[in-house]
């Protein structure tokens, strides 16, 4: 097979209800290959009709059908059978992730399955580990339990940046817990859905517990307003994010909302800068050309190392090769379309206007006419309040800031709207604790990024409410009940 080609069985449909039905009108979104800008598919645009009818049986399933009834035992023998299937589908979702995002493919094909058949497996092992049902004794004396129920029909609506990982912590727990859903994937990265509901057919998963649409922003506002939807998780934006909990919120609908991030890397005196630069620019470079939310993009170093910190960065950016994500000998890819590309152009432009000192980079690179690509860039001397280091630029975009101390290096960690990751490069291990507690992060890693969904993860301010992975990301999609007999 020709790594560049996407194959669907269905793209011309819908799935919903267990079956691909005709959509109520013959719009398509047209998927875009970012690194050759040819289009490489089209899928069926969904319209207001079409997201009723998803819910609709999302709903018939949740009421009258089977799955919220079987044991999570029972849940999780299907659960295991879609890791087993998408595990076998590894290198398709790695393909596609490429194709539509721009991720090296060496990253990716190795990586993809730590996420989707990952969470799968992580999930069908709770049914045996949580406890759904607890038996307690009340203040009076009387026989009492507590019980987690699923939260009902849920709404997911996965962002364009990892569709497929994402979709993954979402579906897992909501299945295991007992819930049905409604899966709106996005119309620039659509595919990684399509396979999903593939397999759910070739495994004769239940009809209406998964149901997969793409569709905009305005139909998918319908999934958030709607009244038979009972919970909303949502992965993007924080300003669409606002929106969503607006929404939800006036109609009290449960919500999980991963949101963005401006994380810091805090380098404390005694840890070596060519180390940490190498770790820092490695790593960020070259997963995803950046557009991951929890990147580490404000590096906080010592006034003194300043210099050879911002030196060693931008010599790491100038030799990593950027170019098509299946070439075994590129580093990092291009953005996912047009549009990102030119957000990170106008971040670049004010961060140059606002004082910041550029590097490197900065610009389209000149031996690629074709794709989404774009240099990797540094700026040195970031004032931490301008905009570059305060907003999420979602591109190969790192700030190196000078920090007066330790203290003042913790208080513009802290001196942002957002708290979704963080790292501290010490090598000392108690400090490294001391320091990560006083980070106000959803995730602290240790002289690295070390995030982990198996753990949980979420974010503190605008990064989010809630948290996925872990325990705490299948309490997302339960409710808790009090039973006290007489």
């Amino acid at each position: 097979m020709n790594q560049r080609s996407i194959s669907l069985k269905h793209p011309d449909r819908l799935f919903i209800g267990g079956r691909w039905v005709e959509p109520s009108t013959q719009e398509t979104f047209a998927v875009i290959d970012c690194s050759t800008e040819d289009v490489v598919a089209k899928v069926a645009k969904a319209s207001t009709p079409d997201m009723h009818r998803a819910i609709a049986a999302a709903r018939e399933a949740f009421d009258h059908g089977p799955w919220p009834r079987l044991t999570p035992q029972e849940r999780a023998v299907w659960l295991e059978k879609l890791a087993e299937r998408l595990e076998a589908m590894n290198d398709e979702f790695a393909r596609i992730w490429s194709i539509e995002t721009g991720i090296v493919y060496k990253v990716a094909q190795p990586r993809i399955g730590l996420f989707i058949s990952g969470a799968f497996r992580q999930y069908a092992a709770m049914a045996s580990t949580f406890s759904f049902s607890e038996e307690h004794r009340s203040v009076t004396g009387n026989p009492a339990w507590r019980v987690y129920e699923p939260v009902g029909v849920v709404g997911q609506i996965i962002p364009w940046n990892g569709p497929a990982g994402l979709m993954a912590y979402k579906t897992a727990p909501a299945l295991l817990a007992g819930c049905t859903m409604v899966i709106k994937s996005p119309p620039e990265a659509p595919c990684s859905a399509y396979l999903l509901a593939e397999i759910c057919e070739e495994i004769g998963f239940p009809a209406g517990v998964i149901n997969v649409l793409t569709a905009d922003r305005d139909v998918s506002e319908e999934l958030v307003r709607h009244p038979d939807v009972d919970k909303i998780t949502f992965t993007g934006s924080t300003a669409a994010g606002r929106k969503i909990a607006s929404i939800a919120g006036d109609r009290m609908a449960r919500m999980t909302l991963e949101l963005g991030g401006k994380s810091p890397a805090v380098i404390l005196d005694d840890y070596d800068i060519e180390t940490a630069a190498n770790t820092l620019g490695n790593a960020y470079f070259g997963y995803n050309t950046g557009q991951i939310c929890h990147s580490l993009t404000r590096v906080i170093v010592p006034r003194a190392k300043h210099d050879q910190m911002a030196e060693a960065l931008s010599d790491i950016a100038r030799r990593i090769v950027v170019g098509d994500p299946f070439n075994p000998e590129t580093t990092s890819g291009p953005l996912a379309s047009a549009r990102q590309r030119e957000t990170v152009e106008r971040y670049v432009a004010k961060g140059i206007a606002e004082g910041g000192k550029l590097m490197t980079g900065g610009k389209r690179p000149a031996h690629l006419e074709k794709g989404f690509f774009f240099e990797p860039t540094v700026f040195a001397n970031v004032d931490n309040r301008s905009t570059i280091a305060q907003e999420e630029i979602f591109g190969p975009v790192l700030c190196v800031i000078p920090a007066d101390s330790e203290a003042d290096a913790i208080r513009m960690a802290n001196d942002t709207p957002f708290g979704l990751n963080a790292a501290v490069f010490t090598n000392d291990r108690e400090k490294a604790l001391q320091v990560a507690r006083q980070i106000r992060s959803g995730t602290v890693g240790h002289n690295g990024p070390r995030t982990d969904f198996s753990i949980g993860f979420g974010g503190f301010k605008q990064s989010g409410v809630g948290r996925e992975g872990g325990v705490e990301g299948l309490l997302a999609f339960m409710e808790s009940k009090t039973i006290v007999l007489a």
